[in-house]
């Protein structure tokens, strides 16, 4: 792997935990979840428009996964509602590709290594630690963190075979642009126009780029290195998110949790590596 694709990989990840940050602290997640997708949707579109090649058999993917990452969103900015980036972001996305997994296990979506059921059992504990390590932590938001991560492993399946149809950004755009236009529907009905209105911030179209924008930088370490170092260091997010929690948020991160995390990370990449 070069220093280059390293880069790069570790620019995803910055990103990626950055718009978890931004969601996270905003005084109403959701409002500011479909403010975001909405900038993504506008900014990157003349990007998409010329980035590849899109075949009509991509439809029905696109179709499936738009529900799904639509799911994702609403879950994700419910979880951030009631709980702690600290707590929910190594439960949401450590959790998913673990998930992945057993569906493998169970035949769907590839073989498993022994390296990966490896991988399944550390980022397991690690994602027990980071819930036990937290002071009465929020059940509910756990089990919003856990929907998000089953979304996760399910659009990721979905995407897999929708990605041999069409060119990966503008595939992304393509799936993006109705979960946006589902999310802001959603959002809209539950609490008023204004409140998507008030949302549109500098704070809310820096999470909109960053969701574009860190899928594109791993899109670009992956013209030049593997996949699976790749994946293994853009999982760093993991970490990067619970000290953004710490250090920004002033979360009550406890030693347990930062292990955890840890954990979950190792785990995971074991998973990616295998």
């Amino acid at each position: 792997m070069t220093l280059v694709a390293f880069g790069l990989a570790l620019g995803a990840a910055v990103l990626h935990a950055l718009w978890n940050l931004l969601l996270a602290r905003a005084d109403d997640p959701r409002a500011a979840t479909a403010a975001a997708l909405c900038v993504a949707v506008v900014v990157f579109a003349p990007i998409a428009a010329v980035a590849g090649h899109v075949e009509a058999g991509v439809w029905p993917y696109v179709g499936v996964s738009a529900l799904l990452e639509t799911a994702y969103f609403l879950l994700l900015s419910a979880a951030y509602a009631r709980g702690e980036l600290s707590a929910v972001y190594p439960v949401a996305r450590g959790t998913a590709p673990v998930l992945v997994l057993v569906a493998g296990l169970a035949g769907i979506g590839g073989a498993v290594a022994a390296i990966q059921v490896v991988g399944i059992a550390v980022a397991g504990a690690g994602i027990v630690a980071v819930q036990r390590a937290g002071a009465a932590p929020d059940r509910r938001a756990l089990v919003l963190a856990i929907g998000t991560a089953a979304m996760i492993a399910a659009y990721t399946l979905v995407d897999r075979e929708g990605l041999r149809h069409a060119d990966p950004l503008p595939y992304l755009w393509l799936v993006l642009a109705p979960s946006a236009a589902l999310t802001i529907a959603v959002t809209v009905r539950e609490q008023g126009t204004p409140a998507v209105h008030r949302a549109l911030n500098a704070q809310t179209f820096a999470a909109g780029l960053a969701t574009f924008g860190a899928y594109g930088l791993v899109l670009a370490a992956l013209e030049r290195a593997p996949a699976a170092p790749v994946a293994a260091v853009r999982e760093t997010s993991i970490v990067l998110a619970v000290a953004a929690g710490a250090l920004i948020l002033h979360e009550p991160v406890s030693r347990g949790r930062w292990l955890g995390a840890v954990a979950v990370t190792v785990g995971v990449c074991l998973v990616a590596l295998g």
